[in-house]
């Protein structure tokens, strides 16, 4: 294919259909999708905020903290005000470079937070089994290191998925049956054949995904071994509490993300409204319970709100 072909074969823009099956309710729906949004944003720039300005705040634990509220806000700034101007305005356009930027953001952070939830699991992990090793083996440097390795991670393993649609031809359809510009509903509008996306997209996700999610279980497994052996019930008690916060917004980060993922390649029975609307809430729920479980119960924290 010659370069003049390549260069014809973008379309000059996508339209994104919002949530396909719920036009008219997209409206209303936009509501509580804008409210969660504003709580994400308020939460996670407090957040960083707080621990910028608290000198006492700058250790491993709440270094972690801030890079998963900075995650946040790029995974829902990335996405949210482009969906509510389809909801609300009709604004469907979106250009086809700019298409590719925000799938680019999404794929990245939604990896890099993955990263940041397995050095979190790391860091409860080794503050219960070995705390008198811990500022010696999770020190500063050692979390900045790992803050690093989990943006390179994202920034490598998701540049060759736009590299890839990038060098795509794209038929004349241009509706993206998504709030926004996903992987796998892209692919699904390009010409010709289409397997090395789809077999890059799954192994892409089931390094971060199947890999992360092993590591945070054997974490929170050693985690809750240590935990049955201590002879007070209050001490038991707030640890099961600790732990158990931190799961449910693991999974509600995880199992709206593998039902994404499983349903654009097998699940085609799965009505896209539910579908869709799972994929948006997936940008929106974890942004929002992270400052409130992570923040919010973590007494230093607090005790600078209040």
């Amino acid at each position: 294919m010659s370069l003049n072909s390549t260069a014809f074969s973008h379309p000059p823009y996508f339209l994104l259909a919002g949530i396909p099956g719920l036009e008219k309710e997209q409206f209303w729906i936009a509501f509580p999708f804008c409210i969660m949004y504003v709580v994400a944003v308020l939460g996670n720039i407090t957040l960083l905020l707080i621990i910028k300005a608290e000198p006492s705040l700058h250790e491993p634990m709440y270094l972690l903290l801030a890079m998963l509220a900075f995650t946040d806000l790029v995974l829902t700034t990335s996405t949210l005000p482009k969906m509510l101007g389809i909801f609300w305005l009709g604004s469907r356009e979106i250009g086809f470079v700019w298409c590719l930027a925000q799938l680019f953001f999404i794929h990245t952070f939604s990896s890099v937070e993955s990263g940041v939830l397995v050095a979190m699991a790391l860091d409860r992990y080794v503050a219960v089994c070995h705390p008198l090793q811990h500022s010696s083996i999770l020190s500063v440097p050692v979390v900045v290191a790992l803050e690093s390795l989990v943006l390179v991670r994202g920034v490598l393993l998701v540049s060759p998925l736009c590299f890839l649609l990038h060098r795509m031809s794209f038929c004349w359809h241009r509706i993206i049956s998504h709030s926004y510009c996903e992987h796998m509903a892209v692919v699904k509008l390009a010409c010709g054949d289409t397997r090395v996306n789809a077999i890059y997209g799954l192994f892409v996700a089931f390094t971060v995904t199947g890999t992360d999610m092993i590591l945070i279980s054997v974490s929170y497994t050693m985690i809750l071994r240590v935990v049955m052996r201590l002879s007070a019930p209050e001490a038991r008690l707030k640890a099961f509490s600790t732990c158990a916060s931190h799961v449910c917004v693991i999974l509600a980060f995880y199992v709206p993300a593998l039902f994404t993922f499983l349903t654009h390649r097998f699940g085609q029975s799965t009505p896209p409204q539910v579908h869709i609307t799972v994929a948006n809430l997936y940008l929106l729920v974890p942004p929002m319970l992270n400052p409130i479980v992570y923040g919010v119960r973590t007494k230093k924290i607090w005790d600078r709100v209040v």
